[in-house]
């Protein structure tokens, strides 16, 4: 037996399986070609990130576009890190909003698909089969340097400026023999497992990114860490054993990997296996004081995507936004297929921004506000109730306590072919609605100060003899018209433009007072209907205080 021989089974004689066998029970995908098997693959570290989300679209829209398969896997080898309720929080959030999941974790606790288990804490004996094989072809060695040690060396290397990590003279274990290796394991000596890395500093990488384009690096030289001490791989081992066996074709993630892909590639290759194409995404950005930079956790409370389900935002809102920042030609597709799911949208990685695109909430608002627009009253009342039922259990109670008269609230000027655009999240239809709910309505009688108040009395008082629920709206205005000229106010707009010397005002201004009186706004969807949903004795108990108090 060979001395590589000898130093696998040392190190990983329990692991009996070949790589063969691997391959074998996680064929090729019989998917059609062009077809991209692509993934999101999240440490559960903390709550879902907004990245997290962003890349979960261009990934899920990426596997749309192509006919492929878009999946899940749990990256939990950091336990030290993990968050208790962290996989249910980033799966429960990526359902919330709508990314549909082929495979992997399609829920916090089931995972499906033919590629399992989808968990790395739970495919530990997978990556010992493939680090025994780099063991056997001497492309792999047990490192025992302690911590101390490791942080002695740096410490080293960065006063002397030269380059940090474990690498040539500094590879201090890179030669061990079997037998020096079995005499500190008896020693009790915990130890990791390294790659023996072939490469130079000195050589180039050149990769076709499937974003940035063409890309030159550093080929790597660091014998970093494949398994720590406790058998359970690092990222970068993982990642290439897993995208392999789970027969990923491209590999779209955050930029801030782009450093490590001479690592990957060299792990692909040494482990016999094909890369897939990587795609670098830019981070999204947030201007500060003039200045770009990453939106950040710390700093800014949309990170969270909690923050957009507590702020109200529909989840189709901030991904139609999320498609705006994904590909600058979404909005004109959108504009021109108004009713199509996005889904249908050719979506192409290289038009991808290289610079990362700038979140911006006013932007995101007039999304959203175009998105409920969009929805019909029996949907926005639906949707309203589930948001206030979790996040405002008080406003659940008022609007849940007639459903039909909420229903017919939120009916105004929207079950219609050009609907108001006056929300953009739930959280706002609150204060929209707060003239119908007696909870909520306070009386302004804030009215334009070129009518005097007995012109605004005495019209009151003509107008609730003669207010019917059952009017039309021509009928309804038809009122306010015929009561004009016994306070000469005009009937006709045109005649009060031509000639405002002759009247105090116009219809117009007393269609105001009304709203005024009834809403306590200036600005309000339509007042006929308003009235009708708040009922001829609201509306009079209403026009009467409103005299009692002008």
């Amino acid at each position: 037996m060979s001395q590589n021989k000898k130093m696998a089974e040392l190190l990983l004689g329990h692991i009996t399986k070949t790589p063969e066998y691997y391959e074998e029970l996680y064929p090729a995908r019989n998917l059609p070609e062009g077809a991209r098997v692509v993934r999101i693959a999240p440490s559960p570290t903390g709550y879902l990130h907004l990245g997290t989300l962003f890349m979960a679209l261009v990934n899920r829209i990426t596997a749309d576009s192509t006919g492929g398969i878009f999946y899940t896997r749990i990256e939990d080898t950091d336990k030290k890190r993990e968050v208790e309720g962290g996989i249910d929080d980033i799966i429960n959030g990526l359902i919330r909003f709508g990314i549909n999941i082929d495979e992997g974790f399609v829920t916090p606790t089931e995972q499906k698909g033919d590629y399992a288990p989808y968990k790395q804490s739970e495919r530990a004996e997978i990556y010992q089969c493939f680090a025994k094989k780099l063991i056997e072809e001497g492309l792999a060695y047990p490192c025992f340097c302690t911590a101390e040690e490791l942080v002695a060396v740096r410490e080293e290397q960065e006063k002397n400026k030269i380059r940090t990590g474990y690498h040539g003279e500094f590879a201090v274990h890179r030669d061990i023999t079997v037998e020096e290796a079995e005499a500190l394991i008896k020693e009790g000596k915990p130890y990791v497992i390294r790659l023996k890395s072939p490469g130079s500093e000195e050589n180039r990488v050149f990769v076709d990114d499937g974003i940035k384009g063409k890309v030159e690096l550093p080929e790597n030289d660091e014998d970093f860490v494949l398994l720590k001490s406790d058998g359970i791989p690092t990222y970068h081992f993982a990642h290439a054993v897993d995208d392999h066996l789970m027969r990923t074709t491209h590999v779209i993630r955050g930029d801030e990997w782009l450093s490590s892909v001479p690592k990957h590639i060299q792990l692909f290759k040494l482990l016999g296996f094909k890369p897939p194409k990587f795609c670098h995404v830019a981070p999204i950005m947030k201007l500060d004081s003039g200045a770009k930079r990453k939106i950040s956790k710390r700093k800014d409370p949309e990170a969270a995507v909690h923050y957009f389900a507590e702020e109200g935002y529909d989840a189709k809102s901030v991904i139609e936004y999320l498609m705006t920042i994904a590909s600058s030609e979404f909005e004109d597709w959108r504009r021109a297929n108004a009713t199509e799911p996005r889904q249908k949208f050719k979506f192409n990685l290289k038009k991808m921004s290289v610079s990362g695109a700038l979140f911006d909430g006013d932007k995101l608002n007039d999304v959203s506000k175009n998105v409920v627009a969009t929805m019909n009253s029996e949907t926005v009342v639906e949707k309203l109730c589930e948001w206030a039922k979790e996040f405002d259990p008080e406003f659940y109670e008022v609007i849940t306590r007639d459903i039909a008269y909420t229903k017919a609230v939120f009916a105004i000027d929207r079950d219609c072919p050009k609907p108001r655009k006056d929300i953009a999240k739930w959280n706002e239809a609150k204060a929209y609605s707060a003239y119908f709910f007696e909870e909520y309505y306070t009386p302004c009688l804030e009215f334009p100060e070129n009518i005097d108040k007995d012109s605004i009395k005495a019209f009151l008082s003509e107008y609730a003899k003669v207010y019917s629920v059952e009017d039309t709206k021509e009928e309804w205005f038809g009122r306010i018209k015929a009561i004009c000229p016994s306070l000469n106010f005009a009937a006709d707009t045109k005649e009060y433009k031509a000639n405002k010397e002759a009247y105090k005002g116009s219809a117009g201004d007393l269609s105001t007072v009304l709203r005024i009186a009834v809403t306590g706004r200036r600005n309000t969807p339509d007042l006929c209907s308003i009235m009708q949903v708040l009922g001829r004795e609201e509306c009079i108990r209403r026009i009467n205080y409103a005299i009692s108090n002008i």
